[in-house]
């Protein structure tokens, strides 16, 4: 059985994306553990070597939890196509090129699909980590469809192209609370709260 994390407890959010900190802070404000982003805190933001969504979350909560003192949460998460093989996929956020420019992300996207099947899901995987190597990982997905030009200036990264199934809005059009309960991070948020919140 995986480690509890007290009410009370301070947890590095071990990302610098400041829109995935606030979504996963939006997750975490039930069970009153108190966050902080790993860029608060001057942790490096470290190089994904990893192959898979897990290889790269784990790698990010081990570092930040060695560095703070502190159990660390990371996610390591993207858009996945199977008409492109997969990509973006761990890449996601490097087809944003080193500005994080998503509107260049999506349009790449787009580009590379032409006219090939649009079928796509985010994967989110989650990676809790203790500073005496106590682990735990939790994967979510949400299967959906891309749509383009892109939909929406809410959430971010890829939300604004991407349809959940049984859906007709964009990630990026779609109420914030309405999200957080569908998306790929809030299916494996919801392990990670049954087993350690």
């Amino acid at each position: 059985m995986p480690r509890r994390l007290a009410p009370g407890a301070r947890l590095v959010i071990a990302s610098h994306n400041p829109g995935k900190v606030r979504e996963i802070a939006a997750l975490l404000q039930p069970y009153r553990v108190e966050v902080v982003g790993a860029a608060a805190l001057g942790l490096a933001e470290p190089e994904e070597t990893g192959v898979t969504f897990e290889e790269n979350a784990v790698l990010k909560a081990r570092l930040a939890a060695a560095a703070s003192g502190l159990p660390a949460l990371a996610d390591d998460s993207g858009l996945v196509v199977p008409a492109l093989d997969g990509a973006p996929g761990i890449y996601s956020a490097r087809w944003a090129g080193p500005d994080r420019d998503f509107g260049a992300a999506m349009a790449g996207v787009e580009r590379e699909l032409g006219g090939k099947d649009r079928r796509a899901h985010f994967v989110a995987v989650l990676a809790l980590a203790w500073p005496d190597g106590t682990e735990a990982m939790f994967r979510g997905e949400v299967h959906g469809r891309l749509t383009f030009p892109p939909r929406g200036d809410r959430g971010f990264g890829y939300d604004p192209i991407f349809i959940a199934d049984g859906d007709d809005e964009t990630f990026g059009e779609m109420d914030p609370n309405r999200k957080h309960r569908i998306s790929h991070r809030a299916r494996a948020f919801a392990q990670l709260a049954a087993q350690c919140l």
